[in-house]
């Protein structure tokens, strides 16, 4: 049965306990929770069962509403003690709200068999506890134990380069390769941390390194051509995608042959290979908007004007009365930057980015802030272009709950900035300036400002950005997450901002 047609049963009370539970799984999926919550929670006070209250609490927390998906959750514990997913869900809503929530992880890990997302929900609560010592240990432990968790390996590779240890990240993969050197699914995860933080000659090297030690051709080739690609040897690089066999050119291969084009200044072939993309649809046409862009701008072609031309997708808004004081919030968002270096795979340079999604916590200051942030997008959305279906911005629908796909902060020090980047998963992105440096002598004219529309250097093209935006307290910048986006580095002294990515209606 269809969400409308559950709805319309739960309304008319024809619905039973597994339908209400069915009513909301549908909510979760379609983006209807607002539809659902009520009488999912009404029907979880007449039965009291736990499921329903566990089914409200999800609801909830889709909402961000993690107060009330607290309580939800505590409902179904206290009806419930010893439900494993209970208690996961429970303590992965008081970690996403910002309390303390190791204590729940450890009593969720006895809750049931090992749980590879509970040990690492552990982890991130430990370490947001100031416990990352305990949470590198075990998670060192269990790694030894069980080399072939990968995810638990990536974890810790971005645990130590938090702790200010990147150079340590790899340690766990290459012990376990050392006993297993053959075995594929290490080092095709390896690959991706190296491919993730853009370390592209420990890329080749470990493919080197892989096909030595006995792993197939078939699967080291694909990340063989990235990294020649990267690494700027065209003619290489050339060979190796023309060799790939056609179950190595994933979709994920296909950017990285795109880019090799656009570095080589191919563009015809580029274009081709672009166009193919948007085509096929779905995630392969997401994430290659921000080349199609480039492309087209750099060859003159009109569709750049139609993507990324069109007056009102990039706007700011200044919103220091409207916030909550902006030294408390200051104040407020360092007490979050406990890292003590940078993720490996993220755009900041030269600062911290805070960990969990920031829209979720519950404390008043971080409330008060979400609810400014969705009052201005809510008004950027509406003052839009007409539809589009074609466009990646102005195709989805409107008048849906804004919805937040992550929510950051970063603290730059002194010469910091971003690296020109994109979101793909994302539909708007932002920049909300909380706290910024005095200018110093010396200091050029765009010190610390935002570009737009200016590529990743490694792509190699000399392409200004079409828009600066100078940074001001209070002020906040949308713009699509599809356009490339970066900062200049500033001198002296704290540049402190939130941000975060609107999802695609649902």
């Amino acid at each position: 049965m269809s969400f409308a047609g559950r709805l319309a049963a739960a309304h008319a009370g024809r619905a039973s306990t597994d339908d209400f539970a069915d009513l909301a799984n549908l909510a979760l999926d379609e983006g209807e929770e607002e539809a659902a919550l009520p009488l999912v929670a009404a029907a979880a006070k007449r039965s009291n069962a736990a499921r329903l209250w566990q089914w409200t609490g999800l609801l909830h927390r889709a909402l961000d509403e993690h107060e009330a998906a607290l309580e939800a959750f505590g409902a179904a514990a206290r009806l419930a003690p010893g439900d494993a997913g209970i208690a996961h869900g429970r303590a992965r809503v008081a970690y996403e709200a910002g309390l303390d929530a190791v204590a729940l992880f450890e009593a969720a890990g006895r809750a049931g068999p090992p749980n590879g997302d509970v040990l690492i929900g552990l982890a991130a609560a430990r370490w947001a506890a100031g416990r990352g010592e305990e949470a590198e240990a075990a998670l060192d432990a269990i790694v030894a134990e069980v080399p072939l968790w990968l995810p638990g390996h990536m974890q810790l590779a971005q645990l130590r380069a938090l702790m200010g240890r990147a150079g340590e990240a790899t340690a766990s993969f290459e012990r376990a390769l050392a006993s297993d050197p053959a075995s594929v699914p290490l080092w095709r995860a390896l690959f991706e941390l190296h491919r993730q933080g853009e370390d592209y000659a420990a890329l080749a090297d470990a493919v080197a390194r892989a096909g030595r030690a006995g792993v197939p051709a078939s699967e080291i080739a694909d990340h063989e051509a990235i990294a020649a690609a990267e690494l700027g040897q065209i003619d290489r690089a050339d060979r190796l995608f023309e060799a790939l066999p056609g179950e190595a050119m994933r979709p994920g291969t296909r950017i990285w042959r795109v880019r090799h084009l656009l570095r080589a200044q191919r563009f015809v072939a580029a274009g081709a290979l672009i166009d193919t993309e948007i085509a096929a649809g779905g995630e392969r046409r997401a994430v290659i908007w921000p080349y199609a862009e480039l492309l087209w701008r750099l060859t003159g072609d009109p569709r750049a004007g139609w993507l990324s031309g069109e007056a009102g997708l990039v706007r700011t808004f200044d919103l220091a009365d409207r916030l909550p004081p902006l030294d408390q919030l200051a104040g407020h968002l360092r007490s979050l930057h406990v890292a003590r270096g940078e993720y490996l795979d993220q755009s900041v340079r030269g600062g911290t980015q805070t960990d969990g999604p920031l829209f979720s916590r519950i404390d008043p200051l971080t409330r008060a802030l979400r609810a400014v942030i969705v009052e201005a997008v809510e008004t950027y959305v509406a003052d839009l272009p007409p539809l589009d279906a074609g466009h990646p911005l102005l195709g989805p629908r409107r008048g849906r709950r804004v919805r937040f796909a992550g929510s950051w902060s970063v603290r730059l020090r002194g010469g910091g900035f971003h690296a020109n980047h994109v979101h793909p998963q994302g539909w708007i992105s932002s920049a909300l300036y909380v706290a910024l440096p005095d200018r110093q002598p010396g200091d050029v004219a765009d010190a610390g400002w935002l570009t737009l529309g200016e590529p990743q250097a490694a792509l190699g093209l000399d392409t200004p950005p079409t828009r600066l935006v100078e940074p001001v307290p209070g002020r906040l910048v949308l713009f699509p997450s599809w356009l490339w986006h970066g900062t200049r580095p500033f001198g002296e002294g704290e540049r402190l901002t939130v941000a975060f990515d609107v999802a695609p209606p649902r």
